[in-house]
């Protein structure tokens, strides 16, 4: 079969231009199933990336807000981007010290009364799992002091691939060190990523990059004023019960407070099922204690902190945490509030108001 290419210089134009399409469209659908290919074989490393660069831009939002509070009184940015930095380092040092070694201390003594405390259970787990109570609590320990003992577990994608502690504080002193670059000149990246737009829409990028910065930043903030109180509420709430390990049990909710309504419940999970093995009635005042700190931030903090910024229904953030988690694993939960929230203001100012905008128009 003889190509249609080159085109017969005999022919009329329209057929000559046929022809070179009807040959393009094979070469261009080869391509794209080349770069699907080429993204799917690459996806695992690359959704780490961008987990690691929205990680970064969130970091840096925060950081780049307080260089300019100080540069507006005087200060120079380097020394007010650097000055943020030692502050937040300092502050978060400061939270560990004070909690890890009651943390840690609490945390390997529950995991050392997991089998006791399973054998209280023996007939509900015989009936369960058809194993003895020993063989099962056995399991049960092994599993749950594999990812004590081996905290890089908790993070999936980057173990996953085998990053060790060097790498992953490696990463992290790379976050820290681009953050802080961002603070310090953060307008050549905007303008870059503006570039990347067409000339007639980069009123709608810049639009968009400032609603993305408004809405993290708010996130960030209640994200952080959430996990301070529900972790206050949790740890008074569970010595007011009389409940061993309020300490682990408080920072394990302060921390799972990063995923919504689904870190809640994993959160106080393990707290009422321990107390359960105490009294049915010790159960239930453990379970009023989480139902009434997670009503305390869910209509307190959301409202006034978070929910402004962020505008998400909750319908929504529970759909988008699912997707998120398959797209891009454990990892992907830290970031899924700014993944919702970044997808439905694309949406929103790339699709659905030009739309709007358009039907306005042709109304008239």
């Amino acid at each position: 079969m003889e190509l249609p290419w080159p085109p017969n210089p005999e022919a009329p134009p329209e057929e000559a231009l046929g022809d070179r399409r009807r040959l393009e469209a094979p070469i261009r659908a080869v391509v794209l199933a080349a770069v699907l290919v080429t993204i799917g074989l690459l996806f695992p490393a690359l959704s780490s990336l961008f987990i690691v660069v929205v990680i970064t831009a969130i970091i840096a939002l925060p950081l780049t807000a307080w260089t300019d509070r100080l540069e507006r009184r005087g200060v120079p940015r380097p020394v007010g981007a650097v000055s943020g930095l030692v502050i937040g380092l300092a502050a978060l040092t400061g939270l560990v010290i004070a909690l890890a070694p009651s943390f840690s201390h609490e945390v390997n003594e529950f995991v050392n009364s997991i089998p006791a405390t399973i054998d209280d259970l023996r007939r509900t787990l015989r009936h369960a799992t058809g194993d003895s109570p020993s063989e099962f609590s056995a399991r049960l320990q092994r599993f749950v002091r594999g990812y004590t003992s081996h905290p890089l577990r908790l993070i999936g994608p980057a173990a996953s691939v085998g990053l060790g502690v060097l790498t992953v504080i490696g990463v992290a002193v790379v976050i820290l060190i681009t953050a802080l670059y961002i603070a310090i000149s953060p307008r050549p990246l905007v303008n870059g990523l503006l570039r990347v737009v067409p000339p007639a829409r980069r009123a709608d990028g810049e639009r968009v990059l400032s609603a993305l910065a408004t809405s993290w930043l708010g996130w960030l903030r209640g994200l952080i004023v959430a996990m301070l109180l529900i972790g206050v509420l949790v740890y008074v709430g569970l010595r007011i019960v009389g409940l061993k390990y309020a300490v682990a049990f408080a920072v394990l909710s302060a921390l799972l407070e990063v995923v919504p309504y689904f870190g809640a419940l994993a959160s106080g999970a393990p707290a009422v099922l321990y107390a359960l093995t105490i009294s049915p009635g010790k159960a239930l005042a453990v379970l009023a204690v989480f139902v009434i700190a997670h009503q305390v931030d869910g209509n307190l903090i959301s409202p006034l902190v978070m929910a402004r910024a962020v505008r998400l229904h909750p319908a929504v953030v529970a759909i988008g945490v699912i997707v998120v988690e398959r797209v891009f694993g454990v990892l992907g939960l830290i970031v899924a509030v700014p993944l919702i929230s970044g997808f439905m203001i694309l949406v929103e100012e790339m699709w659905v108001r030009p739309n709007e905008e358009r039907s306005t128009r042709g109304n008239y």
